[in-house]
Order: structure tokens, then C-alpha cells, then sequence
């Protein structure tokens, strides 16, 4: 019976503790927060595109042909990619500069995404 009784008390205890501590673990929604997530995602959508882009035309250039990689199709296959409404030709762009120099492009491919 007082085994019953302790296991009985432990568990009321921990549940009480398990209620009053529950919301301080999660932390509560901030504005802030959500814009800093929301604009690290659409640079890392970006850039994926611009490495989609790259990569579908270094494929489908012939032979001692460069791969011709347009802003516009980076913006294209964002949209479509990933849902975005607008995307700012600008971020493209700069997007693009971005994996074009980092994936060394200037050796094989053409790009607007200076002009």
C-alpha cells in the first residue's frame, strides 16, 4: 500500500512539473525570427536554382560549346521550383554571380548575370 502510494505521488508530481514547465521549451513566435528564416530560405532557393541552371546547361551544350546560363531562367526555376510568386531579378542575379564563380563557370559558360 505505501509503494502505491509513493509511485502514485511521483507520478502526480512529474505530471504537475510536465504542465507548469511545458511552454518554456518552445519558444514563442517572433516576427523578427520568421523574416530572418524566411530570407535565408529564399537565398538558399536562389542559389539552388542558379546551381540547377548551371548544371542543365553545361548539360545540354554541345560539344566545345559554352553553356549559356540566363537570370531569367535562374527566376524561372525558382518560381517553379519553389513556389515563389516574385523573385527579384537583382537577388537572381546576384545569386547567380555567386555559384558561377564558386563552381569556377567562366571556363565553359556564358552568363548576363554581369551586365
Amino acid at each position: 500500500m505505501a509503494g502505491f502510494l509513493i509511485v502514485l505521488l511521483i507520478g502526480v508530481g512529474l505530471m504537475t512539473a510536465g504542465a507548469v514547465w511545458k511552454g518554456r521549451s518552445v519558444r514563442p513566435f517572433a516576427a523578427s525570427r520568421a523574416r530572418s528564416v524566411a530570407q535565408r530560405e529564399y537565398a538558399r532557393d536562389l542559389q539552388r536554382a542558379a546551381d540547377l541552371v548551371i548544371a542543365t546547361a553545361r548539360r545540354s551544350a554541345g560539344e566545345g560549346e559554352p553553356a549559356i546560363v540566363t537570370v531569367e531562367a535562374v527566376v524561372l526555376t525558382t518560381r517553379e521550383r519553389y513556389g515563389y510568386a516574385v523573385v527579384g531579378r537583382r537577388d537572381a542575379a546576384a545569386a547567380l554571380r555567386r555559384r558561377f564563380e564558386y563552381r569556377r563557370c567562366a571556363v565553359d559558360c556564358v552568363t548576363d548575370a554581369y551586365g
